[in-house]
């Protein structure tokens, strides 16, 4: 890393004794880019200025749009200024809020405060999620019940084109990589999510199976139509295999479905009621010529636990994941259904602390959302369509949040008879 010039530091720190902002030029010193933390001042968490160029608006979630990018702490930079591309990600965030997320990429891999180095990186902006807590908590909930691979994430503050843009949720994305889904790199290796017409892109490799399923394809990278077909061949073949489940061929389940993985997916969607899990998109999968299919990682909850996007995922009660897609045929038997139950079972006590580690993180992100709710004040909004009713602190909805997963603990466990 390149160091920065000690005049520089000094004239920032000097900067700051007489007032709270830190604020030059790029025209006049290229070693970092302007930041003007005057009205949202340092919250203890890093801050990520980028600026495109010539300030272009990101218009879409197609076009990479060049940029540079650095990393502040509270008076100083900690990375020198990095040229990057950017674009929109994110079909809801992008299309329908006004605070969007982004999908950056480096030049060259990057480590981002402290997390392996990529080239990839996204930053989610949460705004449909008051608590900022959902995806970062279930993210750890997955990790916790074992799930092979997790993205790593940090808070941050973003500012972009010199404009403070809130809180967001720094993560590594999801693709093949030796800190990431760690799958080999060849033709015969898959990495590939359920999705739906609305959220394909001109960019997006798909595939369509006989069910009229589908499935864009996000490794390999450069996929011809021989591997593709490959991959399409034995999903048509698994829901095949499907379609003719029952107890007689149960045992014949685990050529095709790593079952462990499932279930553990599964119990995250369903205890969340995650609206976009009801096979419909973000659901992602790897494969491996000879193996079974795998399920995971997990992804995108802000409109998990309660929203009101749709109506069977509002209330608490109620079976959601399991009827739909594959796993409506999954839990057609009676193995499948065992084996949700015990883990339901062995894991209870530990789905009982989620609240408790809930109210332990907000005690973190609670000072972080000052200068959030100031930039957008949306804690007492009950009309937009992501936000299920008012409230009056960020306590509140953090004490609605784990009401609601209390509640759908207690009506899992009345139909275990726990």
């Amino acid at each position: 890393m390149r160091q920065v010039p000690f005049l520089f530091i000094t004239s920032m720190l000097a900067a700051l004794l007489f007032s709270s902002c830190v604020w030059t030029s790029t025209d006049t010193d290229t070693d970092f880019l302007p930041l003007d933390d005057s009205e949202y001042p340092y919250a203890n968490i890093p801050r990520l200025v980028i600026e495109t160029e010539g300030f272009k608006q990101i218009r879409n979630m197609e076009d990479y749009i060049s940029a540079h990018f650095q990393i502040y702490d509270k008076d100083h930079p900690i990375t020198e200024v990095l040229p990057l591309s950017v674009r929109g990600r994110g079909t809801s965030s992008f299309h329908s809020m006004p605070k969007y997320s982004l999908k950056l990429k480096f030049q060259h891999p990057q480590m981002l405060l402290g997390m392996p180095s990529n080239t990839e990186w996204a930053l989610i902006s949460n705004f449909a999620d008051r608590t900022h807590l959902k995806n970062f908590i279930t993210l750890k909930l997955y990790s916790w019940l074992g799930g092979k691979y997790t993205p790593q994430t940090q808070f941050v503050e973003l500012y972009l084109n010199r404009q403070y843009q809130g809180l967001y949720l720094l993560s590594q994305t999801i693709k093949v990589g030796k800190d990431r889904i760690n799958i080999p790199k060849n033709d015969s290796s898959f990495l590939f999510e359920k999705t739906t017409d609305i959220r394909i892109k001109s960019t997006d490799v798909c595939i369509k199976t006989k069910k009229g399923r589908i499935f864009s394809i996000k490794h390999p990278k450069k996929s011809t139509p021989a591997i593709l077909d490959r991959l399409k061949s034995h999903l048509d073949d698994w829901e095949a295999f499907l379609d003719t489940l029952n107890e007689s061929n149960i045992d014949s389940l685990g050529k095709w479905l790593d079952t462990d993985d499932y279930i553990r997916f599964y119990w995250v969607q369903e205890l969340s009621k995650n609206t976009d899990a009801n096979f419909g998109r973000s659901i992602f999968f790897t494969w491996m010529v000879g193996e079974p299919i795998h399920y995971g990682p997990v992804w995108d909850f802000d409109v998990a636990y309660g929203n009101q996007v749709k109506k069977e995922t509002k209330n608490s009660k109620n079976w959601y994941i399991r009827d739909y897609g594959w796993d409506k045929i999954l839990f057609s038997s009676e193995e499948i259904n065992r084996r949700a139950k015990n883990f339901w079972l062995e894991n209870r006590d530990f789905f009982s602390t989620i609240p408790d580690s809930i109210t332990k993180y907000s005690n973190m992100v609670s000072p972080l959302t000052i200068n959030e709710f100031k930039r957008w004040p949306v804690l007492e909004n009950d009309e937009a369509w992501c936000f299920n009713e008012p409230y009056s602190s960020y306590q509140e909805s953090i004490d609605s949040l784990n009401s609601w997963i209390r509640q759908r603990i207690d009506w899992i466990d009345q139909q275990y008879a726990y």
